[in-house]
């Protein structure tokens, strides 16, 4: 049963996300400098208030409560900082994000091929001038940079889509071995932080083919390898349930690293004051949307404890297996 929760969240939060990205591409929510504070920019403050509030509000309070050592767990908070820092340097983790400044065309098919349409705009997460949102209209004023290269770029965004997506699943599996409101939390959040990601990656792939069905397509198959990271992190927990704590902390530092580093950096800018005030408005709607989910799952499982029988869900019990 625990199995099946996790195969149809990685499947709804992979594909979905995809499939939601291509609605907004759709109903024209792409944005151009002029459209400061529109379409993902919103989608930005959402993803990162609903990180934030299911790291800091459910997944850390949940492995504190294992009994362990406040010490160890921060300690494991920080190097899992440092770790999902580190892969984002090697570019593994979220396709890289080095700016690539100058015309060079060699820049540019570097960028491409890492998954990189603009300089600064890679297609998980955006870099917008002045608010402007992460799928901006690009392709106008650098087209010539694909044209070096389309067919690598294309399929390095599949590949760096496939890898985030694994470790996405790993870490709702993780939070669903614990309990499922942590997963539906955790599954949530990865939803509305992946849904302006492969806005982005629509976007990159729509200039490499031009067929946007076919787009859609390769995007929502890159989408189901979340699936396949759910089996893994259940397979894992299963058989180092001991360890079921260190792994919550793990996926927490992942959703406060994408928040903090990535997402909100992004949300930085200079606006009228107009705009400030919907960027927090939108910040605080996604730690409501968080909390209002946690809430009424928890009120379906009062009186019930833990699903599954797993209590405590973070039990500090040696792992099942050598």
């Amino acid at each position: 049963m625990k199995l099946l929760q996790i195969l149809l969240a990685t499947l709804v939060t992979g594909i979905g996300s995809v499939w939601i990205a291509g609605m907004l591409l759709r109903l024209g929510v792409r944005g151009r400098p002029q459209d400061a504070g529109h379409g993902p920019q919103h989608l930005l403050s959402l993803a990162a208030g609903a990180l934030l509030a299911t790291a800091f509000m459910h997944l850390l309070p949940e492995a504190f409560e294992s009994g362990l050592e406040p010490s160890v767990l921060f300690a494991v908070l920080l190097g899992g900082l440092v770790l999902f820092f580190l892969l984002d340097k090697a570019e593994l983790w979220h396709h890289g994000h080095e700016h690539h400044h100058g015309p060079a065309p060699d820049a540019h098919a570097h960028a491409t091929a890492h998954g990189h349409d603009h300089p600064g705009h890679g297609p998980l997460h955006a870099h917008p001038v002045d608010g402007a949102d992460h799928a901006h209209d690009h392709a106008h004023d650098h087209a010539h940079a694909h044209a070096h290269a389309p067919r690598v770029g294309g399929w390095a965004v599949l590949a760096g889509d496939s890898v985030h997506c694994f470790g996405d699943g790993v870490l709702i599996a993780s939070a669903f071995m614990a309990d499922t409101r942590l997963g539906l939390l955790a599954a949530l959040s990865v939803l509305a932080h992946e849904v302006p990601h492969h806005v982005g990656d629509l976007v990159v792939m729509r200039q490499t083919s031009p067929d946007a069905r076919a787009a859609l397509i390769k995007v929502s198959l890159a989408g189901t390898v979340t699936a396949l990271g759910g089996v893994l992190g259940w397979w894992l927990v299963e058989r180092l349930h001991g360890w079921l704590p260190y792994f919550l902390v793990l996926a927490s530092s992942s959703f406060a690293y994408v928040a903090l580093a990535d997402l909100i950096p992004q949300l930085q800018r200079r606006l009228a004051a107009r705009q400030t005030v919907l960027q927090v408005l939108w910040l605080l709607a996604g730690i409501v949307l968080v909390t209002g989910v946690s809430r009424l799952s928890h009120g379906d499982e009062h009186g019930h404890g833990h699903d599954e029988g797993v209590a405590p869900p973070v039990s500090t019990a040696p792992p099942h297996t050598h």
